[in-house]
Parts: structure tokens; sequence; C-alpha cells
């Protein structure tokens, strides 16, 4: 490998932006580029996107990065991507059958309901690791099937391909040359065995899916295609790494460390741990493959929430705070809170296309509850900001039944942690410091140092000299105390929700 090429340039593609993420030797961000993607939610419970424009979106930030730095400096490519989100399409055109299937969608929810009248919950998290829900992509490949002309019958003949966001942007980035996706983002399909880190037959044969639709199973960490007939993208390029967006950033946090408990703040949430095994008798979470390294395959146990940057969202725009430019809604979002002592009582349980985990009810719908007529816009901003730090909490209270988990700190990053008051109550609530990355490009460098381990044989302990530094807020033990009895009211809240 030449040293004049020491890019490495991270495809990041989240729910809603692509952004491509250019990284030098010493893994500082030397370029970034970002381009917005829509949602629609053309039924109630139904989130999708555009497939091809989530790949023209992709190509073209990284075309732009690649511009930037000069291809002769680009050494690799690597990918993060949402997770869970499904897309189906024709092998031989590459074009999509449908929209892709967010992983925020519940139309599946029947299907999940009908699978665990039928007893099937239990197996299927003893064998995947995962609980039965319309999160999962399993369903979500299933519905397409099913709502596809002779669907079921183009995938035994893998006429149709299925797979996760990683597969298909790698399959345009390399013109149909590879079809594959790593261990993280296969495990979060519930197709996956995590005790034989393979498709499993049995989860094929419940689900519909035929294994000639699925991609092959690779390291998060290797190499898995080179570019080729992209437009402004040279021909050639390798793809060294491709992960869940979720645990790319746990890798750049702290690359496994026991006791870094990692919460990834977006449109939703995912905490994770890592764990030594692949046990999976906590029923309220999820156990998963963290990533797998190019040597050792490394497990995760994880909580998602659905709706949590997304549920401030929902309450600005409720509220009229949409209107405001982004940074005027920051400082909205920031100073609000502190202008009022408490929410008046109001707890806002946002459950807007149901609650995840630990709850697992996909039938639930959100609450505002405890109004009264003192209840002022800042209260309700307050109540929404509270219940990110609550849903946290609980996915947290469910990891400590897990043997051998600990918790040293809560190291976090996205969007939303940039709140100062709302990461010192998330700090407050739990009693443990918590450390925020200031990189915004936190799950980019996590596959970018993913691929420069591939690229150059590092051991994992020789990356700990790229990661980011942390800021810490640590926790007020005696403000620790009395938030316990509103942490109590809020799981009444959930209940009542739930009945």
């Amino acid at each position: 490998m030449s040293v004049s090429k020491d890019i490495i340039i991270a495809l990041d593609e989240g729910t809603t932006n692509a952004k491509a993420v250019a990284l030098d030797a010493k893994g500082h961000v030397v370029a970034s580029f970002s381009r917005a993607l829509a949602i629609q939610t053309p039924h109630e419970g139904w989130v999708e996107q555009s497939a091809q424009l989530l790949v023209e979106a992709s190509l073209e930030v990284v075309a732009r990065a690649i511009a930037t730095v000069g291809v002769d400096r680009v050494a690799a490519l690597a990918i993060s991507n949402q997770r869970e989100t499904v897309v189906g399409w024709y092998r031989a055109t590459g074009k999509p059958i449908a929209p892709a299937l967010s992983w925020q969608c519940s139309r599946t929810a029947a299907f999940c309901h009908q699978l665990r009248e039928n007893g099937n919950g239990p197996h299927i998290k003893a064998v995947t690791g995962l609980p039965v829900a319309p999160l999962f992509s399993a369903s979500k490949m299933r519905w397409l099937l099913d709502n596809t002309p002779r669907g079921a019958e183009l995938a035994a003949t893998g006429e149709i391909c299925l797979g996760t966001v990683d597969s298909w942007l790698l399959w345009q980035l390399t013109q149909g040359e590879a079809f594959c996706c790593d261990y993280a983002n296969a495990a979060r399909t519930q197709l996956m065995s995590l005790h034989t880190a393979d498709w499993d037959p049995e989860m094929l044969a419940l689900f519909g899916i035929p294994r000639a639709a699925l991609p092959t199973i690779k390291p998060s960490s290797g190499l898995f295609g080179y570019t080729r007939g992209c437009p402004s993208i040279p021909d050639g390029l390798p793809v060294m790494a491709m992960i869940g967006d979720s645990h790319a950033a746990l890798f750049a946090h702290g690359l496994g460390a026991e006791g870094c408990v990692k919460a990834t703040y977006g449109t939703g949430s995912s905490v994770m741990a890592p764990v030594a095994s692949a046990r999976c008798d906590v029923s309220a979470l999820a156990t998963t493959v963290a990533w797998h390294d190019g040597e050792t395959l490394v497990y995760g146990l994880e909580g998602n929430i659905p709706h949590t940057g997304d549920a401030v969202a929902w309450m600005a725009d409720s509220t009229g705070l949409s209107e405001l430019s982004q940074a005027e809604l920051a400082h909205e979002l920031n100073t609000l809170p502190r202008s009022v002592d408490s929410t008046l009582g109001v707890y806002f349980v946002p459950a807007l296309t149901g609650l995840g985990a630990p709850w697992w009810d996909e039938n639930a719908r959100g609450m505002i509850h405890g109004l009264s007529r003192g209840v002022k816009r800042a209260h309700l901003i307050r109540a929404a900001l509270e219940s990110i730090t609550y849903q946290i909490a609980d996915v947290i209270q469910a990891m400590r039944v897990h043997p051998g988990f600990t918790l040293n700190a809560l190291m976090v990053d996205g969007g939303p942690t940039k709140n100062d008051w709302l990461m010192q109550y998330q700090a407050d609530l739990l009693g443990c410091p918590v450390m925020r990355s200031d990189v915004a490009e936190l799950s980019a460098m996590g596959a970018a140092l993913l691929a420069r381990k591939a690229l150059f044989n590092l051991t994992t302990s020789q990356l700990r000299q790229y990661l980011p530094e942390h800021v810490t807020f640590s926790p007020d033990m005696a403000r620790h105390a009395r938030l316990q009895t509103r942490w109590q009211a809020w799981q009444e809240t959930v209940a009542l929700l739930r009945k």
C-alpha cells in the first residue's frame, strides 16, 4: 500500500442523511459531505424510503469526498448503515422491487403477533437472540415477497435479492459483483443463528425466506469487493468494512472495553453493551453480534428504542418550534428545559409507532399524561427530553439481569447529545458518568477503523491511538436519589399506556 494512500472514506448511510466522511492516516476527519433523505409514511405505522434515492444520495456524497481529497489518496471505502431496514431488488437489473422498508416500520405487526400467538417467540429468541418484533428484517422481507408478483418464486431461484442496507449499497457500488453483508447486519435480520453464525434453516422456513435470495455473510473487517461502474467514483477502490451504524459507534467509543456501555441518540436510540457470550436469557433485550473484527466474533446486548430524538422532533413540531432555524431550535431545546424546575407532572411516552425495548409492544401508541392548566411549552419540551433519558434507563435496568454486565460509564453519541442539559439529566438519573463523543462522525469513524485494521493488518489494540476524546458529565448523586421517584412515575405512566 502506497504511503500516499492515507485516506479512508466511510459512507454512513443513516435514516435521515447519507454522509461520506474522509479520515486521514491519524484518524482525523478531513472532509465530510451529507445529503438529506426523505421518509414516507403512506399509512399509519408504515415507514419507508426510496431505495433508489438511498443509492443516489450515497454515491453523490462519496464522489464529492473523493473529489475533495483526490483519488490518489483514497486507500479504501467503508460502510456503516441504518440497520434492519430492508431492500428487495431484481438480480438481473439491480432495480428495487419496492421502497425500502424502514426499521421504524410496523406494517408487519399482525404477522409478528401471529408468530407469538403460535408460540414461536421463545425459539426465535433462543436461535437469533432477538425478540419477535416488526423492527427486525425477516418479517419485512416476508412482506416484500408477499406483495411482489411471483415474489416467493423469484426469490427461491435467486432472481430477487433481499438484503439490509449494507448489502444494497455494496451491490450498487460493485455493479452486482458482490452480494454480501457483515455479521453485525446479518444478526439483525432474525434469520441468522448466533450459535452457528450462519443463516438458520429453521428461521428461513419459518419466515418463508429462500436462502438463494440472501447475501453471503462476511466479517465486518475485510475485503467485500471493488467499486465498478459508478458515476464519478473510480473503479477498483476496495470496500474494506461494512457494519451497522450503532455497532460502528460502539467500536469507535472504546473498541469493546468492558463496562463501557454505548447509547446512540438519533431518530431512535440503540443502547449496546459488549458481552462475552451469545446467552439469550434476558427476554426484554436482544443479544446480537457487535462485530467481527476479522479475528474474533464479539457479541452485544442491546435494547432498541424507536422514538428518542424523534420524540423531541414531534414535540417541537407540535409546539411550533419546528418553524425555527436549526440553530434557533437547538438553542431553545437547551434553554427551555432549564427555564422550569419540572414538567409539572407531565410525562410523555413517545410510542408513536409502538414501544421498543424493554417493552416490545408494537400496538402501544403515544401518551401525554398529567396535563394541567399551568403546563406551557417549556414543560412539554422538558417532558420530551426527559422521555429519552427514562427510556435509556429502562433498557439499562434490563441489562443488569445479564450475568457479567457492568456499567462503568455510558458512552454517548448522536445529534441530541449536543444538548448539555439532556446529558447532565441522563448522568444524574443513572448515577454514573456520561461520556460524550463530540465527533459527529462516530459511526463513520468506527467503520473506518475496521477498514484500517484490515488494510494494514493491525490488531484491535493498535487502533486505540485513533479513538476520539470524550467530554464527561459527572453525576450529582443527591439529585440521582431524587430522580428515582420521577423515573418510577414514568414507568407507571408506561404501564397505563399498556393496559
